[in-house]
């Protein structure tokens, strides 16, 4: 019994991210753009979740500075989630969901692009991280499930919703960690695909 329960695990993590494959491609493909787009006019990507994608933030973040597959100069990146002394004095001197906002307000510019992490589109801090990156005209990458939730309806035309077709949370986060490999490889792909075509 065990054993099939685990093997189920498998498979249903296997079945979704075959039937997602299809309608998140497009989305995937227009944030490795908007991301692109930031680094090479000298731009930064900050990336912020609450709990498992507060690791998928750091994970995502850690991969751009320091490398994915393929040796390449650092990429410019932040988790807005690493801070601890930024985080509680924010969380201790205002609230609790302005830890992410108060962190984009400060460091955010035109063009930057935030990537917000949220498996249910609801999580306050993240939703008002989206406001302050969108006040700083900046380009928001929303990763979700469940539909989006309050999130979809805050992004904007230049934005790109990422939203996973499912409401368990393990799974929204499975998807969303082979996601951030799948733009991890692509921006790769888009900064390097010239210089390697060169030396060949």
């Amino acid at each position: 019994m065990l054993e099939q329960r685990i093997q189920q695990q498998f498979f249903d993590s296997a079945d979704l991210k075959y039937a997602a494959a299809e309608s998140l491609t497009r989305p995937i493909a227009d944030a490795v753009h908007a991301i692109v787009g930031c680094i090479t006019s000298g731009g930064k990507v900050m990336a912020c979740g609450n709990g498992g994608s507060a690791a998928d933030a750091q994970h995502f973040a850690a991969e751009l500075v320091g490398r994915f597959e393929r040796e390449r100069p650092g990429l410019a990146a932040i988790a807005l989630t690493t801070d601890t002394s930024v985080l509680t004095a924010i969380g201790n001197d205002y609230d609790y969901t302005r830890i992410f906002s108060k962190q984009v307000q400060a460091l955010g510019q035109p063009g930057d692009v935030l990537v917000a992490i949220s498996t249910s589109g609801n999580s306050a801090n993240v939703l008002a991280a989206v406001e302050a990156a969108r006040a700083k005209e900046m380009v928001v990458v929303a990763l979700t499930g469940r539909g989006g939730g309050q999130l979809r309806e805050r992004l904007g035309e230049t934005d790109v919703h990422i939203c996973v077709p499912h409401d368990r949370t393990a799974r929204i986060q499975e998807v969303h960690l082979l996601t951030l490999h799948c733009l991890c490889d692509a921006v790769d792909l888009q900064l390097l695909g010239e210089q390697d075509d060169e030396t060949t």
